[in-house]
């Protein structure tokens, strides 16, 4: 017995709007899951530390080495420091209250009498030995400008070590020739004028001692 023409098209019309009721459902609980990711994204990206996110731009414009690195100034300020590129650099972490901190003195000394030739010195406060820098960096640079009368870069307090270290030192200390976790306060690496780290000093090393200006005098005569 033939199916009556009124069954047929009924039949038709639930299968209908039974397809249109799955489709509708499916794209609701897909439109979540995408606002979802995007706001875990939007959250990962926003809690990214500063220095991270200024480290990445700075690769971006295709600078190599330290010169790869923005960092803050003591005042807080995005210093990159590929303004240092062609100098001869010492990078060394510091601290206030240390039994190294009178080598301030002589890091100043050694900054005056070869400045003018092409060096400089950039100084990195950390608290991670001995928490022998404990103050804000208002009153690092108080210290640093009233006692010693520092000339050369100082730059806002950092981590040298463990979990937290800064990027910049991670290349300093896993990715040079003289790599080796920072082992106290007063670390210097010194650097030529193409970014290239050619010596790394212990903690209790003076500045001024004749290896160290041996050193830098021949990294000046180099172009």
């Amino acid at each position: 017995m033939p199916i009556p023409i009124k069954v047929i098209i009924s039949l038709m019309f639930f299968f209908f709007v039974a397809t249109v009721v799955t489709m509708a459902s499916s794209h609701n609980t897909l439109v979540p899951a995408v606002q979802v990711a995007t706001a875990k994204d939007a959250v990962f990206n926003k809690s990214k530390p500063d220095h991270m996110a200024k480290t990445t731009a700075a690769q971006s414009s295709g600078q190599s080495g330290i010169f790869a690195y923005t960092m803050d100034d003591i005042d807080g300020k995005p210093r990159p420091l590929s303004e240092f590129k062609g100098q001869v650099i010492m990078v060394v972490n510091t601290a206030s209250f240390c039994g190294n901190t009178p080598q301030y003195e002589g890091l100043q000394t050694l900054y005056e009498q070869y400045r003018d030739q092409g060096f400089t010195i950039l100084a990195f406060p950390a608290n991670d030995f001995g928490k022998q820098e404990p103050g804000n960096n208002k009153e690092i640079a108080e210290f640093c400008y009233t006692k010693y009368s520092l000339e050369f870069p100082l730059f806002s307090k950092i981590t040298v070590v463990g979990d937290n270290k800064h990027p910049l030192y991670r290349h300093l200390t896993e990715e040079t020739d003289f790599t080796g976790e920072i082992t106290w306060n007063f670390q210097k690496f010194l650097i030529n004028r193409k970014g290239d780290v050619i010596a790394r000093y212990r903690p209790s090393t003076k500045p001024l001692t004749p290896k160290i200006v041996e050193d830098v005098e021949n990294a000046l005569r180099q172009t």
